[in-house]
C-alpha cells in the first residue's frame, strides 16, 4: 500500500473518531478545561508511528520534515515535543492539533474494557474529580449502554492499515520521529507528490 493511501485511511479513521467523540462529549457533557494540556505533560505517553503519519506527511509537503527530524533528534525530554506550554502550571496547547495522534484523540473521551468486559471511561483526574457528579453519571450510563469510543477498537482499526507501523507502541517523541523518517525514506527514491492535489 502506498504512503498516500495510508495517510488517507488514517485520516478517514480520525474523521470517524471525531464524529463519534463529538457525539459522546455532547451526550456526556464532559469536557476539558480550556488550555489545560496537563495530560500532554505525562512523561510515559506511548503512541504508534502510524498515528502521526498524516502529521509527518503534511510536514513533508510543506518542506519542513527534515528540519523537524533534526529538532526531534536533538530532543531529549519526555514531554510530547508538540506541546507548546503557555504557563508553568501545566497549561498549553498542541502545536499541531489537526494532526494530533490517535492517543490524543481518545484520551479523556473513550473507554477500555476491564478484565470482566465492562467499559471503563479513561480520563484524567481533573475531569473525574472536577466534574465528579457528571463523571459518575456518565460512567453509570456507559455500563447501561451509552455509546463511547473504545481504545482497543480504534487501535485494531489502525493496525489494519499498517500492522508494522500501527502495532509498535513507543514513547510519543520516538513515534513522531519514526513517522517523519518513514515519510522521508518513502520519498527518497519516489517523485514528490503535488501538495495541491493531495487530500490534506
Amino acid at each position: 500500500m502506498d504512503l498516500e493511501l495510508k495517510v488517507q485511511l488514517v485520516e478517514k479513521l480520525f474523521a470517524q473518531l471525531e464524529e463519534e467523540g463529538a457525539q459522546f462529549q455532547q451526550s456526556s457533557g464532559l469536557g476539558c478545561a480550556s488550555g489545560c494540556g496537563k495530560c500532554c505533560t505525562y512523561p510515559q505517553i506511548e503512541a504508534s508511528p502510524l498515528e502521526f503519519l498524516p502529521w509527518a506527511f503534511h510536514l513533508f509537503l510543506s518542506g519542513k520534515a527534515e528540519n523537524m527530524l533534526d529538532a526531534l533528534n536533538g530532543e531529549h525530554g519526555s514531554t510530547c515535543f508538540l506541546l507548546k506550554p503557555v504557563s508553568v502550571v501545566d497549561q498549553g496547547h498542541c502545536d499541531t492539533y489537526a494532526y494530533r495522534g490517535l492517543i490524543c484523540r481518545l484520551f479523556g473521551f473513550a473507554a477500555n474494557r476491564d478484565k470482566y468486559g465492562s467499559m471503563r471511561l479513561v480520563t484524567c483526574k481533573i475531569i473525574s474529580e472536577g466534574q465528579a457528579a457528571n463523571y459518575r453519571s456518565v460512567s453509570e450510563a456507559i455500563t447501561k449502554g451509552l455509546y463511547v469510543p473504545v481504545f482497543t477498537d480504534y487501535y485494531m482499526q489502525l493496525n489494519q492499515i499498517d500492522f508494522h507501523l500501527g502495532n509498535r507502541m513507543v514513547p510519543v517523541n520516538k513515534a513522531l520521529k519514526m513517522a517523519v523518517e518513514e515519510v522521508l525514506h518513502y520519498y527518497s527514491y519516489r517523485p514528490i507528490p503535488d501538495a495541491d492535489k493531495c487530500c490534506l
